[in-house]
C-alpha cells in the first residue's frame, strides 16, 4: 500500500484548519486513508473528530496510508503538503 511518512510542520500542529483539509481530502478518495502515531495510534483520516483526539503538534512524525490505486500517490502527496508545508 502506498505510504507517506510525515514530520508535522504546521505552525501549531494539526489544528481545526488542516485537520479538516485532510478530512476533505480522504472524503474525496474512494478508499479509505488511515494516519498512523508513533504511538501507534491509527484513524482515518475522514474523521475530523478521531484525528483532533490525536492532539498533533509541530515536530510530529505521523504515515499516511491508503491503498493502491490509480490516484493513491496524488491524495498522499496532497496530504503530506497539507501537514508538511514546503
Amino acid at each position: 500500500m502506498p505510504l507517506r511518512q510525515v514530520t508535522i510542520s504546521t505552525l501549531g500542529g494539526a489544528h481545526a484548519r488542516p485537520v479538516a483539509e485532510l478530512a476533505r481530502l480522504a472524503m474525496a478518495h474512494p478508499a479509505p486513508v488511515t494516519l498512523a502515531t508513533a504511538t501507534g495510534a491509527v484513524v482515518e483520516l475522514a474523521s475530523i473528530l478521531a484525528v483532533m483526539d490525536l492532539a498533533l503538534t509541530e515536530g510530529d512524525v505521523v504515515v499516511l496510508e491508503t491503498p493502491a490505486s490509480p490516484d493513491a500517490d496524488a491524495v498522499l502527496d496532497a496530504m503530506a503538503e497539507v501537514l508538511a508545508p514546503r
